[in-house]
């Protein structure tokens, strides 16, 4: 017959010395304190699992922070979960995930982990506007909710806000970002399911727009309004080299001088700066040449071909030709983006090679087994072409019938 162990009092627990090596007192029912060589005292639990057939353990607290009294009351406390067939350790650990799911895993710490990742996957403006859309129309309302809770309804009720201020765009870009939060939160354990699958047919669908731009015949009157306005000569130049080479805002106005070879006469634009995350080179015609030689004696000593004016060390916004556009009477007619618009249509109108023009403007085609097998960037054949954009533009800088000239 197995000897019963005699319950321990304060006394003993209290004067237990540590030796060169742990050992157990037990107090019985599976209780015992372990005193470590340290001095340290602490309670567990030993016990047969339900889920297991074997024998487990489980750490309660530590001697004096948990007397006797309380750690048999938690000896009791779990001995009546394994009667009801539950294993304590497992109990435990659900207990420790909930609280997790509830105070940590909120929509916004998920975020921000979802987001370290996006991050690494778009340039740079376009992360920051993901965030900064977040930020605005999300996290005031939900930034708190637990995300393993987190509804479709919750989230409709907030974006119906968005939507009622004519952002129909804005909604279908929060919707489609959220989703991507919820399906990171999904693939990390952090929750079950993903209740956002579907909530963009709560919208309406917003109508696709085409970027504002000028047809080719109105390019003469751009490059009139460029010379003749009042603008810095930094943002003069930075207009005039987005559209010469047919480059999207955020990449002309990043721009750094180590990415240009004037050996080569070549621009090479790194992945990590373009939209597609595939390095781009780019062909330097003469008037580009002279448009750099321009900026060399403002920024030829910084990073930055076109820095910022209150902090030269950063780049200028990629919204700064945009901003002068508006200025310069074309809001509405024009933006930024639709340079590469103009360049595109007017080579296309006179008869350059399809591949060359997508080429030259860093597009990434659908077929993907077409796009296995022509790595090429057509550098060569596209000087040519670049070269007779460059003479183009400044052709119709000097004439408004310039149109009508080239042939």
């Amino acid at each position: 017959m197995a000897r019963l162990a005699v319950p321990l009092n304060d006394k003993q627990v209290k004067n237990a010395k540590p030796k060169p090596s742990e050992y157990v007192l037990s107090d019985g029912n599976g209780l015992q304190l372990r005193v470590m060589p340290n001095g340290t005292k602490s309670w567990r639990w030993v016990y047969k699992s339900p889920s297991t057939k074997k024998q487990s353990r489980i750490s309660l607290g530590t001697y004096p922070s948990l007397s006797i009294a309380n750690a048999r009351k938690l000896c009791r406390e779990n001995k009546e979960l394994t009667s009801q067939g539950i294993d304590p350790k497992e109990f435990k650990q659900k207990e420790h995930d909930e609280h997790l799911a509830l105070n940590e895993n909120t929509l916004f710490n998920v975020s921000l982990k979802w987001f370290e990742k996006k991050k690494t996957e778009v340039t740079e403006d376009y992360a920051q506007d993901v965030w900064r859309s977040l930020q605005l129309h999300v996290f005031p309302d939900l930034a708190n909710q637990p995300i393993s809770t987190l509804t479709a309804q919750q989230v409709i009720q907030v974006l119906k806000v968005v939507e009622a201020k004519g952002s129909s765009e804005t909604v279908r870009r929060l919707c489609q970002r959220l989703n991507e939060i919820q399906t990171y939160a999904v693939n990390s354990g952090i929750a079950d399911t993903n209740p956002l699958s579907g909530i963009k047919a709560a919208f309406y669908k917003p109508q696709k727009q085409h970027m504002k731009a000028l047809t080719p015949e109105e390019l003469p009157e751009l490059m009139s309004a460029i010379a003749n306005a009042s603008i810095k000569r930094t943002t003069r130049c930075l207009i005039e080299f987005q559209l010469h080479t047919m480059t999207r805002p955020n990449e002309a106005a990043g721009a750094r001088w180590e990415e240009f070879d004037f050996d080569n006469n070549v621009w090479t634009i790194p992945a990590s700066r373009m939209k597609k995350r595939r390095e781009h080179r780019i062909p330097l015609s003469e008037e580009v040449i002279r448009l750099l030689k321009t900026m060399q004696p403002y920024s030829g000593k910084r990073d930055y071909v076109f820095p910022a004016d209150r902090d030269p060390i950063k780049p200028t916004n990629s919204q700064t030709a945009n901003a002068a556009l508006k200025r310069m009477g074309f809001a509405g007619r024009l933006v930024s983006h639709g340079l590469r618009s103009i360049a595109s249509t007017t080579l296309n109108q006179e008869g350059h090679d399809p591949d060359i023009i997508e080429a030259a403007l860093a597009h990434v085609g659908d077929n993907e087994v077409r796009r296995a097998y022509n790595r090429t960037d057509y550098l060569e054949r596209r000087r040519e072409m670049m070269d007779w954009w460059s003479q183009h533009i400044v052709r119709c800088s000097q004439s408004y019938s310039c149109w009508a000239q080239v042939g």
